[in-house]
């Protein structure tokens, strides 16, 4: 038997990246997995990629920054599967850079938007829908920039220093419903949000920044998603693990 047979699980941004890595291995281990994101074309590959392979999986499109579109994600989950157990909150964007003093007040409040408020929002129709189907997991996707700063990005480490606050307080409020709260927090990851923003001779330098001396890879970080979502991490909660490549430890 698959470790998450019966299980009903929501992944957000599966449409690329770490998301549609997370989304494929769930279902791999038996999830039915519900892909939400905007990118159309995206989500349906992985779902595509999913039930070719046996799997079950259906795209629903959600923008994470709108509370309406997660209350809504939630109902036709449990509606099309009967209920929901693992949530892999995913979605993020990188934003706009530049100094605090120059920041744009627009680009502050979209990424606040998704990066933060869309965890919350996420988990704010989540729980009860979890609650009801016996408890489960919910994991949020931070970042190393959770824990420690970087310039010209105010708006993004802000958000995921939050992403923990939020992940540890919920956590607290849930731990004895049956319902365990943990995030991650990967490193410089090779997915389409940064490959297609940065140019290669950049990419070897942050490569550089990590004492591995190589990009995280999209696969590796779903595995530690497959096991927060699982029953072998039944006793933790409330916790915060890089997957960063020793990024962290310098």
């Amino acid at each position: 038997m698959n470790a998450l047979e019966n299980k009903v699980a929501i992944v957000t941004g599966g449409g690329s990246g770490i998301g549609r890595a997370s989304a494929i291995l769930l279902a791999t281990e038996g999830a039915k997995v519900v892909i939400a994101d905007i990118d159309v074309k995206g989500s349906q590959e992985t779902v595509n990629q999913i039930t070719s392979s046996g799997g079950e999986a259906i795209f629903i499109k959600t923008d994470t920054s709108k509370p309406r579109e997660h209350e809504l994600l939630v109902e036709q989950t449990v509606e099309k599967y009967g209920g929901l157990h693992i949530v892999c909150n995913n979605a993020g964007i990188g934003g706009p850079l530049g100094p605090v003093g120059e920041y744009p007040i627009d680009g502050w409040d979209k990424v606040i938007a998704i990066n933060l408020s869309g965890v919350f929002y996420g988990m704010h129709y989540q729980i009860p829908a979890m609650l009801k189907s016996g408890g489960g997991s919910i994991v949020n996707m931070a970042s190393i920039l959770a824990i420690v700063g970087t310039r010209n990005s105010s708006a993004y480490v802000s958000a995921k220093h939050g992403v923990i606050g939020l992940t540890k307080t919920a956590a607290l409020e849930y731990a004895d419903q049956n319902i365990r709260v943990n995030a991650i927090g990967p490193g410089y990851i090779s997915t389409p949000l940064l490959t297609n923003a940065l140019d290669d001779d950049t990419l070897k330098a942050i490569a550089a920044m990590h004492p591995i001396g190589r990009l995280g890879t999209s696969e590796e970080v779903a595995e530690l998603v497959l096991w927060l979502s699982s029953s072998k991490s039944s006793f933790v909660t409330g916790a915060y693990y890089t997957i960063d490549g020793g990024y962290t430890a310098q």
